[in-house]
């Protein structure tokens, strides 16, 4: 959230250092039919300057994705008859998390986007073992408008293989990874593929789809901050009272 130019006490460095404002990490609740429920979490901080060094003082700032599914966990404990899923970007897909959902005895499922094309213990790159397989089939859907792209259907052939990733502290963690990538994209049209990683297993094609749908789901978010954004107008709210001289 960029405040910069306003008298806030409090802000840090946005994507540089003199650019002032808050950083908000929702966790941000709907159900698989794409219904909002509400804002379970919202994890804010202001950054700290660097140092002489150009380093960042300050918890790491990927703790937010843990914290994140903590959140939700502590919901599926309240709500035992709900099935919870954890979907997040590529920036969640660290191993902390996959670890901490370990710990607690995965309370809630998780479902990341793939970020890291991590090397498996018996060596090989994890997106080229999973594709290197048979797939188990296509899915097709309709993307919907965003950003001046009009609506358009996909057809995307899918690929699903149980995998066993390495931990820093000499563990495992056994996840799910589902390619889907796109077939016959339109002339001049970037193909859509997505990797994912879950702790849930998938046998078949349906399985696997649903995954994916439920992926697809995260856009909402998107929504979201474009309401609290353009609709609510929270970088220009008066967040500070200045009084007459």
């Amino acid at each position: 959230m960029d405040f910069n130019g306003q008298a806030i006490a409090g802000l840090g460095p946005l994507s540089y250092e003199a650019q002032r404002g808050l950083y908000l990490h929702p966790t941000y609740a709907v159900t698989p039919a794409r219904e909002p429920l509400g804002v379970l979490d919202a994890y804010m901080w202001a950054r700290e300057p660097k140092g002489a060094d150009g380093v960042r003082p300050g918890i790491k700032e990927s703790t937010r994705w843990t914290e994140g599914y903590e959140r939700v966990a502590e919901q599926a404990a309240a709500l035992p008859a709900t099935r919870l899923v954890y979907v997040a970007d590529r920036e969640s897909d660290i191993m902390a998390l996959m670890v901490k959902a370990k710990e607690l005895g995965h309370p809630a499922d998780w479902l990341l986007r793939s970020q890291h094309n991590r090397t498996l213990p018996g060596g090989g790159k994890l997106w080229d073992q999973v594709t290197a397989g048979k797939p188990v089939g296509r899915i097709h859907f309709t993307l919907a408008a965003r950003q001046a792209q009009p609506a358009r259907a996909v057809r995307q052939q899918v690929w699903a293989q149980r995998v066993t990733l390495p931990d820093a502290a000499g563990g495992v963690v056994s996840a799910t990874c589902i390619v889907a990538r796109e077939v016959d994209p339109p002339a001049g049209v970037k193909p859509i593929e997505w990797r994912l990683l879950s702790n849930r297993e998938v046998d078949d094609l349906d399985a696997a789809a649903q995954l994916i749908d439920w992926y697809r789901a995260r856009w909402e978010v998107e929504l979201f901050f474009h309401v609290l954004k353009n609709g609510c107008r929270v970088e220009a709210l008066q967040l500070a009272l200045s009084l007459p001289p």
